[in-house]
């Protein structure tokens, strides 16, 4: 039992095995800008790896069918997501930037907004893995053909996709609503 008198211990300073760092009695991984550079970091990760892969194993021209319907190539990219926009790679890259900079100011105003970290995190991650590409090669390495003519993507462009519908559907949302669960028996009402 401690005094009044005995120091109490900081709980600032708790940062044992299996529990997480704590910043003024709140975790760090509950930070929506902590959320956000993880899924960022991860999206990149995921994107660079698989670009990395089908540069050592797909030849430039070659298809290998993956499932039904899908091919993996080789193809490089000097447009924005798809292949839309095809140009000099340092103006699209300061367009994006600056697509960029508007997304991190909305979620800057916004951050409180329940899973705006999620989309944000994704498009951030999915745009920088295309920009560390442009930055590298040039272009930007897609992979995953599907049929009927539609231009090769990759995995950032799936998170890009992705991150903007999951926005809308975020931004859409009344900010009071936290869940999409419904109400019923044995669950809390509105």
């Amino acid at each position: 039992m401690t005094s009044p008198r005995d120091p109490q211990p900081d709980a600032s300073l708790a940062s044992s095995p299996g529990s997480s760092l704590v910043a003024g009695g709140r975790s760090l991984w509950a930070s929506p800008w902590t959320r956000v550079a993880l899924v960022a970091l991860v999206v990149v990760a995921l994107d660079q790896l698989s670009k990395s892969a089908v540069r050592h194993a797909i030849v430039p021209g070659e298809e290998r069918r993956a499932l039904p319907g899908i091919e993996l190539v080789d193809t490089r990219n000097h447009g924005v997501a798809f292949g839309f926009l095809p140009g000099d790679h340092v103006a699209v890259t300061i367009v994006i930037g600056f697509a960029l900079l508007a997304l991190l100011a909305y979620f800057a105003r916004h951050s409180a907004r329940p899973w705006i970290w999620l989309p944000t995190g994704m498009l951030l991650g999915g745009a920088l893995g295309n920009i560390i590409d442009r930055l590298r090669e040039g272009s930007v390495t897609d992979f995953v053909k599907l049929p009927l003519g539609w231009p090769p993507f990759n995995l950032a462009d799936v998170s890009i996709t992705v991150g903007v519908l999951l926005l809308l559907l975020v931004v859409e949302r009344p900010a009071g609503d936290r869940s999409r669960a419904p109400s019923g028996p044995g669950s809390p009402g509105p």
